[in-house]
Parts: C-alpha cells; structure tokens; sequence
C-alpha cells in the first residue's frame, strides 16, 4: 500500500504600513478570511525597520487550483 503525498499550495502576504504597523483588527480580518478560504498560517516574518510583516500559509493543492494554475494568464 503506498500513502500519497499530499501537495500544497502556498501564500504569502506583506501586512502593515510604514507609519501605522500592523492593526491587530486588520490582520484579525485577513487571517479570518483566509481561514474560511481553506488557508492555514504556518510562519510569519518580521521584517526589520519596516513595521510590517510576512504572513505565510498553506492549503492543500486541489485538482482545480493545478488546473487554475496550468491555465495561461491574460493581460488586459
């Protein structure tokens, strides 16, 4: 019996502003909406003199998502 290996897909968003930082009530917001997207936030980053931050997530690869992928992109 051989296991699958399950594929993922991943995300990364820049969240915050030079002058503001990260609102808790924005980042709560984006997290929500992502959660009920399927992603899973594995890892943030700081990033230094910016006061912003990477937020990092995953979500198993799904037939559609290949197939969104796979599709050539269109340019308007």
């Amino acid at each position: 019996m051989t296991e699958e290996i399950k594929q993922w897909e991943y995300r990364v968003q820049t969240v915050g502003a030079f002058w503001s930082g990260v609102k808790a009530d924005e980042l709560e917001q984006l997290l929500n909406e992502w959660g009920k997207e399927g992603w899973e936030v594995v890892s943030t980053h700081i990033i230094e003199n910016a006061n912003k931050i990477n937020v990092i997530a995953k979500r198993p690869l799904t037939r559609e998502a290949i197939r969104r992928r796979s599709m050539p992109s269109t340019f308007n």
